[in-house]
C-alpha cells in the first residue's frame, strides 16, 4: 500500500510519501494502488509514478532534508520524469544514516547557520572550501572524502536492491559521495549522475566515481570535470516552468502571463498598491528556515531607501512576528505561490545563492547580494556576481544604489535578467535519461 502526503514549503512543492508496501515492486503495467493524504508526519520516500503506462527506465533521486532547496530540485526532476512516462522516487540520504546521525546533522547545520555562523564558516573552510593547489596558484576544489558516507553505503545498496533503478541521481552533496565511493568500487552498477544544485561547487559535491555532473553555470561544469575527470554538463538550474511564465518582474503590467502565475501576481501586485503605493517592492530572501544575518536592519534599510520590503521568513514563525511590527515593511511566513509573488515584484535581496535566486533567475527578477551567509552562501553569490547574475553589495549605500540600477527599466536590468535567462540551457530530466538511455554504466 503507499500513503502520500503532500505538503507545501515557502515557495517550493515538495511532495513526501511513506512507502509501507507489503511484497516487490514489478515493473511494466500496474494498477494504481489506493492513495491517502496526511496532514501531518514526514517521510523519507516519495514514488512519483505513472499508473496505468509501461515504465520505461526507473531513477532513484537522492535528497536531503537540509532546507528546502535540495528537496525541491529532487521533487522538480520526479515531476519532470515522470512527465515523460518514467518512475522517479525520492529518498533522503539523511535517513539511510544510522538512527540520530541524520537529525543531529540537520539540527547543527541549522542551529550554527542560525545561532553560530562563524562556527560553521570554520567548518566550510576546514572540509568544504578550495584550496591552492601550490603557491600562487588559483584555489580549486580536491575531491570529497566525506568518512560520513561509508554509513550510508549499505542501507542505498538495499534501496537498489529492492526496488532495482536503472540510475540514481543526487541533488545533495553527501548523497554524491555515497554514490560515488559505492561506483568507483565497482559495488553499484548503474550509473550516478549528480545534479549540483549550488553555483560555487565545493569538494562535497565532488567524487571522481560519479558518471556524470549536471550544473547550474558553465564554470561549475569545468570545475567538477577538471576535479573528477567526470563527464560534466551546464544544464542550468532546476526550475518549474511556471516561474517562467509571467514575463519580466515588476514591469509585466496585466500581460505576458498566464493562468495561476498571472492571477497569483494580480493578487500581489494589489496588495502591494495598498501596502506602499508607488514603491518598489524588493523580496528579501531567508530561506526555508528563515536563516539570515541582520534580517529586520536590512529590511529597515530598505524602506528608509524608499523601498517596499517584503520579508520572506519561510518557517521562522518568531521572525515572522517580529517582523510584523516593522514599519513599513511587509512580512510573510509561507507563500505557497512564489512564482506569482515573484512576477509582481522588482528585485530580490539574497543572502545564499541557493533555489530562491535559482527561481528569481528564471522569474526575470533581478538579484543583490547582501549580508550573505558564511560558507557557500558566501561562496555562491561570489560566484553569481562573477557571472554578471548579481552584484555583492558591502553596506546600505551600495544596497540602495544597486538595486536602484535594477528596479527601472534600462540596460542593466535587461541585461542582469537576459543573462539569468541564458543559464537555462537544456532540461536536467531530458539529459540524465538521454545519458542512461546512451549506457553510462559499469561495464
Amino acid at each position: 500500500m503507499l500513503a502520500v502526503r503532500r505538503s507545501r514549503l515557502r515557495g517550493f512543492d515538495r511532495t513526501a510519501a511513506r512507502i509501507t508496501r507489503s511484497g516487490p515492486v514489478r515493473r511494466g503495467r500496474t494498477a494504481a494502488p489506493k492513495q491517502s493524504v496526511r496532514a501531518t508526519g514526514r517521510a523519507s520516500v516519495t514514488d512519483h509514478r505513472m499508473w496505468g503506462s509501461t515504465v520505461r527506465q526507473r531513477f532513484l533521486l537522492l535528497s536531503a532534508s537540509m532546507g528546502a532547496g535540495h528537496d525541491a530540485v529532487a521533487g522538480e526532476l520526479a515531476d519532470r520524469l515522470s512527465a515523460r512516462g518514467h518512475s522517479a522516487r525520492i529518498m533522503d540520504v539523511l535517513t539511510l544514516l544510522p538512527s540520530g546521525v541524520g537529525t543531529a546533522l540537520r539540527s547543527g547545520y541549522r542551529g550554527s547557520v542560525r545561532h553560530v555562523p562563524q562556527l560553521y564558516a570554520w567548518i566550510y573552510a576546514a572540509f568544504l572550501a578550495p584550496r591552492p593547489a601550490g603557491r600562487g596558484a588559483a584555489a580549486v576544489p580536491r575531491p570529497g572524502s566525506a568518512p560520513l558516507a561509508a554509513l550510508a553505503e549499505r542501507p542505498l545498496m538495499n534501496a537498489v536492491e529492492s526496488w532495482q533503478p536503472d540510475a540514481v541521481v543526487s541533488t545533495f552533496h553527501l548523497s554524491a559521495q555515497v554514490t560515488g565511493r559505492l561506483r568507483r568500487r565497482g559495488t553499484l552498477r548503474i550509473p550516478s549522475v549528480v545534479t549540483v544544485v549550488d553555483f560555487a561547487v565545493h569538494r562535497g559535491w565532488l567524487h571522481p566515481g560519479n558518471d556524470v555532473y549536471l550544473c547550474v553555470t558553465g564554470a561549475a561544469a569545468r570545475t567538477a570535470a577538471a576535479v573528477t575527470g567526470s563527464r560534466a554538463e551546464a544544464t542550468g538550474p532546476v526550475v518549474p516552468a511556471r516561474f517562467a511564465a509571467g514575463g519580466t518582474g515588476g514591469e509585466r503590467g496585466e500581460t505576458g502571463e498566464s493562468g495561476e502565475t498571472g492571477a497569483g501576481s494580480a493578487y500581489w501586485r494589489g496588495e502591494f498598491e495598498r501596502f506602499a503605493p508607488g514603491r518598489p517592492v524588493v523580496l528579501l530572501s531567508a530561506g526555508a528556515w528563515g536563516v539570515g544575518s541582520a534580517l529586520t536592519d536590512t529590511a529597515g534599510e530598505l524602506e528608509a531607501a524608499g523601498f517596499c520590503p517584503v520579508l520572506l521568513c519561510g518557517a521562522d514563525e518568531k521572525l515572522h512576528r517580529r517582523a510584523a511590527w516593522l514599519p513599513g515593511t511587509l512580512a510573510l511566513g509561507w507563500v505557497e505561490d512564489m512564482a506569482g509573488l515573484m512576477a509582481s515584484a522588482h528585485a530580490l535581496v539574497d543572502n545564499a545563492a541557493g533555489q530562491t535566486a535559482a527561481q528569481a533567475l528564471a522569474a526575470g527578477l533581478p538579484l543583490i547580494g547582501y549580508r550573505p551567509l558564511p560558507g557557500h552562501g558566501a561562496e555562491g553569490i561570489r560566484e553569481m556576481a562573477d557571472a554578471g547574475l548579481t552584484e555583492l553589495a558591502a553596506g546600505r549605500e551600495e544596497l540602495a544604489a544597486a538595486l536602484e540600477r535594477v528596479v527601472r527599466p534600462g540596460p542593466v536590468r535587461e541585461q542582469r535578467i537576459r543573462r539569468g535567462r541564458d543559464l537555462f540551457r537544456a532540461d536536467a530530466a531530458q539529459r540524465i535519461t538521454d545519458l542512461t538511455v546512451a549506457g553510462v554504466r559499469a561495464a
